[in-house]
């Protein structure tokens, strides 16, 4: 790529102060002289940036393409600047350039650990080159430069494909949401005629009835994961919408417990719920809090042994709600604990009665929690069960129907 020839390159300390010029093709100020910082030779605007480029370089070890302002012949002129950590220095060089990048957030180009080792080398031969002339080298600042273009032409590319795999992503997530939109209908219509057929069980002999039952389980299974499916299309496209309302939450869960008691007493399994005596409204979307109190509480179902307890509890503390759903499983050992909120994150413990799983739910619920302004997490220990927790702020004069994530 061509470029412009003019170039500034000098090793400094690893603070920022300038001990030898290896090239000065722009006639720099006196300011930029060994001794003076790399704060001192740049304008004011920008010395604090120059700071930073410092302290970036020393941190990530390079850093390329940072545009910081120069007097060049009494005149504001900005250059892009390049550095990396050379043992106990700063390795430095800069030039004009009409095609620089700075595309991440803070203006200063980053590469990958392979790329930083290989440009180390590249400069450490570079300099020790540089040490041996008598003369300003024109070779060095040559490729010096092509490195930094090259480094630019990589961060195009990379800045290119992140914005095809976005334009993929959104592809993706559109197909998802059409393909479970279009499958949600039939598998209802399954799940419903296979619980008329049940109903009329004493027409069918046992082995119809088992495959009945098989059919009911596994559309049931298919819908929830359609669902499941829906939920996770809408949350990565951004249209997953909150519509908020002042809610008695306790209410809310009672209500939401005593459907879940009809799951619980297949497994004589008991729940137990003791709500405050008073607590103020919560600002939250119904539907969204019931699905991740079902999620919560089947999981709990699932996960536990036959006559045992699952317990929740309601608290409040410093304006914010608390709801805690604690059950007398195995537990879950501390490698899993980080999966568990991923999508398709599934640990390694087994539910006590074959249920089934899509590992999406947690993912969900997380998305759902935050999107309130609350937090969930999970304390658990192997044979001493699993503890769920999740927050939710207290209503406020800040109440927004429709609030998107």
């Amino acid at each position: 790529m061509p470029h412009d020839q003019s170039a500034v390159a000098f090793l400094c300390s690893l603070d920022g102060v300038i001990l030898r010029i290896l090239r000065d093709d722009l006639q720099l100020p006196p300011c930029f002289s060994p001794g003076a910082t790399f704060a001192d030779m740049v304008e004011e605007p920008s010395a604090e940036r120059a700071r930073e480029f410092c302290t970036a370089v020393r941190q990530r070890g390079a850093v390329f393409d940072c545009a910081l302002t120069v007097s060049v012949a009494a005149q504001p002129t900005a250059l892009h600047f390049a550095g990396v950590v050379q043992g106990d220095h700063l390795l430095v060089m800069a030039a004009r350039s009409a095609d620089a990048l700075t595309d991440a957030d803070d203006g200063l180009v980053l590469i990958n650990h392979e790329q930083t080792k290989a440009l180390r080398s590249a400069f450490k031969e570079l300099s020790l080159h540089a040490r041996r002339q008598t003369v300003p080298d024109r070779h060095l600042y040559d490729d010096l430069s092509r490195l930094n273009n090259e480094l630019a032409n990589l961060q195009r590319e990379m800045a290119r494909k992140n914005a095809e795999l976005g334009k993929l992503n959104e592809q993706k997530n559109r197909f998802l949401g059409m393909a479970a939109h279009d499958l949600r209908n039939p598998l209802g219509i399954i799940y419903t005629l296979s619980e008329f057929i049940e109903a009329d069980a004493e027409n069918l002999n046992g082995e119809q009835r088992e495959f009945v039952t098989t059919i009911k389980d596994t559309s049931q299974f298919m819908l929830a994961l359609v669902s499941d499916l829906l939920d996770v299309s809408s949350i990565e496209s951004g249209r997953l919408v909150l519509d908020r309302r002042l809610v008695d939450l306790p209410g809310l869960i009672q209500r939401n417990l005593a459907l879940n008691r009809l799951l619980a007493a297949r497994k004589a399994i008991t729940i137990e719920f003791d709500p405050p005596p008073t607590m103020p409204t919560v600002s939250l979307d119904v539907g969204k809090i019931e699905q991740v109190l079902n999620n919560l509480l089947s999981n709990a179902l699932k996960f536990s042994h036959r006559d045992t307890r699952v317990t929740v509890e309601l608290t409040v503390v410093e304006g914010l709600a608390t709801v805690t759903i604690r059950d007398q499983g195995p537990g879950i050992p501390a490698a899993d604990l980080p999966k568990l909120f991923k999508f398709f994150g599934k640990g390694s413990v087994r539910s006590t009665a074959g249920e089934q799983s899509t590992g999406l739910g947690l993912a969900i619920v997380r998305r759902i929690i935050e999107g309130h302004g609350g937090r969930v997490w999970v304390e658990s220990e192997v044979g001493a069960g699993t503890t769920v927790l999740f927050t939710l702020p207290l209503a406020n004069a800040l109440l927004t129907d429709g609030v998107h994530l």
